[in-house]
């Protein structure tokens, strides 16, 4: 059963082509030298802020659109509680990816601070 007109598998299918993408372009920029990488100052245009932010809108939409299956599960306009609990996990699995991210962040820029000059 669709969600929002988009089935669950290829909603899964859209992050993970997305995951990848970035990937390359990570791995492009790590192998390149691209500005905003080594030593100078700033970030790339569609940097790392960028993509941090897109990731986050991301991890709202799937959140948002579980809440929606949810409630309409919960009302009785659909029966499909596979597609309401695939939807639900998908949101918890790309909330937690990102907590984990936030966490390393925190813990790198712990390490940073506490380096001598």
């Amino acid at each position: 059963m669709a969600i929002n007109g988009v089935s669950p598998t290829d909603s899964v299918m859209a992050i993970r082509n997305a995951i990848l993408q970035k990937n390359a372009a990570l791995r492009d920029v790590a192998s390149t030298g691209a500005p905003g990488v080594g030593g100078t100052q700033g970030t790339a245009p569609g940097g790392f802020t960028e993509a941090l932010n897109s990731a986050l809108q991301q991890v709202n939409g799937l959140q948002n659109q579980a809440g929606e299956a949810a409630a309409s599960f919960e009302r009785g306009e659909t029966t499909d509680i596979a597609a309401v609990m695939l939807a639900k996990q998908q949101a918890s699995v790309s909330f937690e990816a990102t907590l984990q991210v936030r966490n390393k962040l925190l813990s790198a820029y712990k390490d940073i601070m506490s380096m001598p000059v």
